[in-house]
């Protein structure tokens, strides 16, 4: 029978189209990725690619085989944690650079201070992203938005903290300083992309309380748009990030929403079955914690 090697390799194969590109990402040939392939297919007694000479796709038969063989490999690599009093391995994580500006960037220190034997490998990307890459098991879980669309029934978000939205100017002169509908600048409003969920949520910002903005530009990083708000380019609606000195920052100033506030809720996505489920939980756990102090 296959190891649990082939079988995570089996995962690896099913992100690309063709086998030499998921060979270089698993370290083999592709001529023994074709093999690993092949002795699965033998095994199970059915193709689970289809293919031409170019590329390579994973087949209905392939697709129903993913979800058990990711319960297989965190059954297997869940072995033994239950005699370990400390959070041990490595978790691949994904997050958002904003929300490592967060309050998520200090639990991560926290973390590997409590645990030093746990390894976290951190990718860093948009919300959107990320779930497919959570579905597919090539990450074990990641910080995210609350997504504006409904998630998977086998997909788990747990809320962790919230974020006020805020208007954001260059400390420059203008004409009113006080945040009104009509949001008095002459500057261009900088835009978060607005495909991403933090997009939609700016979005839903804007209608809520009737904003009237004159777009400029459009960015998918928060850490860039505060920098060019700074350079007086333009103003911008961005979640009030948690570690940040905004009440030091003599080039920024911040406002509140002028009618309803808006909240960015940041979460933990995983599988609901997954082998690293003893380290999101005591991910979700700080968090629980410090709410609860509060």
């Amino acid at each position: 029978m296959s190891s649990i090697k082939v079988l995570k390799n089996f995962l690896t194969i099913t992100r690309h189209t063709s086998v030499a590109a998921a060979a270089r990402e698993i370290g083999l040939t592709a001529a023994a990725a074709g093999q690993q392939i092949q002795q699965l297919e033998d095994e199970i007694g059915a193709e689970l690619f289809d293919r031409t000479k170019r590329s390579l796709t994973l087949n209905n038969q392939g697709r129903s085989l993913i979800e058990p063989i990711q319960e297989i490999i965190a059954r297997y690599e869940a072995l033994g944690t239950n005699f370990k009093s400390e959070l041990s391995g490595t978790i691949v994580l994904g997050a958002l650079v904003s929300t490592l500006m967060g309050a998520f960037g200090k639990t991560l220190n926290e973390l590997k201070h409590n645990y030093p034997e746990l390894e976290i490998k951190l990718f860093a990307g948009l919300s959107s992203n990320f779930l497919d890459q959570v579905i597919d098991g090539s990450l074990d879980a990641a910080i995210v938005t609350e997504s504006p669309y409904a998630l998977p029934q086998h997909v788990l978000w747990t809320e962790l903290y919230t974020e006020p939205m805020v208007l954001i100017y260059p400390n420059i002169k203008r004409k009113n300083k006080t945040a009104d509908k009509n949001v008095n600048t002459d500057l261009p409003f900088i835009r978060f992309e607005r495909n991403t969920w933090t997009g939609h949520l700016v979005d839903h910002a804007i209608r809520a309380n009737k904003l009237k903005i004159k777009d400029g530009m459009e960015l998918n990083s928060v850490e860039a748009i505060i920098e060019l708000v700074r350079q007086g380019l333009g103003y911008s609606i961005i979640p009030k990030l948690a570690n940040i000195a905004w009440d030091s920052d003599r080039q920024l100033v911040i406002e509140n929403l002028p009618g309803k506030m808006i909240y960015r809720k940041v979460g933990l996505l995983e599988r609901r079955k997954h082998a690293r489920q003893n380290i999101t939980l005591a991910i979700k756990q700080h968090f629980l914690r410090g709410s609860s102090k509060t």
